[in-house]
């Protein structure tokens, strides 16, 4: 399975989440559920992803925590808030550049529509 075939799933799998619970829960929420709707859509999904970076000789174990990789290839970075800024996106387009990922998603369940709410980030993905 590919990145956007796997991002496809990610993202009709976010659409219902958002349908069922609606917006405005805590973040760790829509996590977990999400997770769960995944991984019963048949996609490997890790939780709260430590991922080491280096930098100059000097190795970090921990950098960043991802909240969701799917399949080893999307990292899906949750937020739930009234509005996503452009900093919020540049989170996850580094977090592609530093694990040399190609597809991301920025998902926003605090808006009053999902589909509002969905921000693709790409790093070097062929389309």
């Amino acid at each position: 399975m590919n990145e956007n075939e796997i991002g496809t799933m990610v993202i009709e799998a976010a659409i219902e989440v958002h349908r069922e619970l609606g917006p405005g829960l805590l973040e760790t929420v829509y996590e977990i559920v999400l997770a769960r709707e995944l991984e019963d859509r048949g996609l490997k999904v890790k939780r709260q992803v430590t991922v080491p970076i280096e930098y100059k000789g000097i190795r970090f174990d921990a950098a960043f925590r991802a909240d969701m990789v799917v399949e080893d290839k999307v990292i899906v970075e949750l937020k739930s808030i009234e509005q996503a800024s452009a900093s919020h996106k540049k989170q996850v387009q580094t977090y592609l550049r530093l694990t040399g990922c190609k597809l991301g998603y920025l998902l926003n369940f605090g808006e009053v529509l999902m589909k509002c709410g969905i921000t693709r980030c790409v790093n070097r993905l062929e389309e």
